[in-house]
Parts: C-alpha cells; structure tokens; sequence
C-alpha cells in the first residue's frame, strides 16, 4: 500500500485516485478547488480529506500530478520551492505532452520522478472506472522509477508502453489528433445529417464509424472506402457544393481530410495519380471559393 496525494481533481485525478484506492493504495489527501472538482471527490472519493497542494504532498509518499499540461511545471517549481517535495517521495504526472524533464525541479530536491499518461478520454465520473482495464499508459520513466511505474500500471488493470523523453510531444500529437480531433469529425457529419433530415443522426452514424473504426484499426489504410477511393469526382464535387451552401464552417475539413484520404489512397495502389491530381484540383477549387466567399 503507498499514501498518495494527488493534486488536481480533475477528471482524470479523480478517477485515477478512484481505482488506485480500490487497488489498496491509501489517498491520505487530494486538492481541488472548482466546483466540478469539489463534486468529484465527494463522489468517487468519498472521505478524502481536501487541502491545499502543499499540505496534500507533505503527507503522501508518492504525489500525483493531474494538472493541466500547461500548469505542470509551475506547480512543481512551486511545491519544491516550499519545500512540499522532500527526497525519496515519488512524483508522478499524468500529462501526456510531457516526459519527466517536466519535473526536474523535484528531481534537483531528491525526488523520483515519473511520467504515466493513461490513453483513454474521461468523463470525471464512475463510468470510467470501468473503462480503466484495458487501458495502455504512456510512461517515461528513470531507471529507479520504472519499476513503480509497472506496479501502478498493473494495480490500475493496464498495460504500459515506454516513451522515450524527446518523442513525448509525438506520442501525444498521435492521440490527441486520433481522439479530439475524431470528436469534432464526427459532431461535424452529424450536423450534416441533421441537416439533410435525419432524426437521428448519432444512431445513423453508429454502425457505419463502430464498422470504420474497427476496420482502421485491425487493417489500416486497407479499410478506405467511399468516393475518394474510388475516384468519384462528379460525387465529391456534389457534396462539396451542398457543404458550401449548408454547413460551410465544414468544408475546409472535409478539403483537408478528403486531400489526406486522396493521397494514403494513392501510396496504398488504389487510386491512380491521375484521377487523385483530379480530385484534389477539385477540393483545391471549392476551398479558393469558399475562402473567397468568406473573405
């Protein structure tokens, strides 16, 4: 059992700081002052006394970091510089961006440090407690931490891949583009299908991306389909004119991803260069108008 502290109940704090007392660890404190975050921790740490960030990591042995990416540093420059962080306590951050340089201001008081990103999107509340086993960590880890590093991973029911310091942002960049961005696609075809009368856009949507999604995974670039494939000019250039006409905000995405589309099509043998060089001057064309138009 370790005595943890944990400063940032934010969606993954809470949730982490969750599972990790369901494992057997102590969480001796967390600090969170939001209202979402004062919530969190009255539902999935129930008991857990709140308390500034310099208290919580003066009484815990290991300090868990779920702060924004952007604060990171700075509140580990402020804990050591308050002497919150003593030698020998473990300080690990849950920051996908960043690796463990992020935290040399406790390593320089003797600290041991650790970075463990947990690849999966949260909701802050129970329901993804049961997502948890299963999920893949991204860890940068020293040569004395790599070991607590594995514990954590395996009480948490995950499993880890070691990321090397200078390819954090990488990594990152690989899920966030994958996740967020796949947040916005999506949101964006369903504002297309509410607007051609769809009810029920989301359940529309479902089995076709559950189908593409795990066809990607499983095959890769080998799972395309649909009009870009298939070199469908005449299509393409119909749907960008009623996305121009209906949801214009969409078209420069569409552009981008059908441009993308058209050259992994090219690289994978099934689209041939010359009817590709066609659909991009068309999605080039539609994309000069609309900047045009909206100048």
């Amino acid at each position: 059992m370790t005595r943890i502290g944990v400063v940032g109940a934010g969606r993954v704090g809470a949730v982490l700081a969750a599972a990790l007392r369901d494992a057997g660890h102590e969480i001796v404190a967390v600090a969170g002052e939001s209202p979402a975050s004062r919530t969190r921790i009255e539902t999935l740490l129930p008991g857990v006394p709140v308390d500034k960030p310099t208290a919580v990591s003066r009484a815990c042995d290991l300090l868990l970091l779920t702060v924004p990416d952007d604060m990171l540093e700075n509140v580990v420059n402020m804990l050591s510089a308050a002497g919150a962080i003593r030698p020998g306590q473990y300080v690990v951050h849950t920051s996908g961006k960043h690796g463990v340089s992020s935290l040399a201001a406790a390593a320089e008081v003797g600290a041991e440090v650790l970075a463990m990103h947990p690849a999966m999107t949260f909701t802050g509340t129970d329901v993804d407690l049961a997502r948890l086993p299963g999920c893949v960590y991204g860890v940068t880890a020293t040569s004395r931490t790599r070991d607590l590093a594995v514990r954590l991973v395996d009480d948490l029911g995950g499993s880890a891949i070691w990321v090397p310091e200078e390819r954090r942002a990488l990594y990152h960049a690989g899920l966030a583009h994958g996740a967020n961005h796949l947040v916005t696609l999506v949101a964006q075809a369903m504002d297309l299908l509410r607007a051609s009368g769809a009810d029920d856009p989301a359940g529309t949507l479902r089995p076709l991306l559950t189908a593409a999604l795990d066809n990607v995974l499983t095959y890769g670039d080998a799972a395309l389909t649909g009009p870009i494939v298939r070199g469908d000019v005449n299509t393409v250039r119909a749907h960008l004119a009623d996305i121009a006409g209906t949801a214009p905000s969409t078209l420069e995405s569409y552009v981008v991803m059908a441009r993308a589309t058209a050259n992994r099509a090219v690289l994978d043998g099934r689209l041939l260069p010359i009817r590709a060089a066609k659909l991009v001057g068309v999605l080039n064309d539609a994309l000069a108008e609309h900047r045009r138009a909206t100048a």
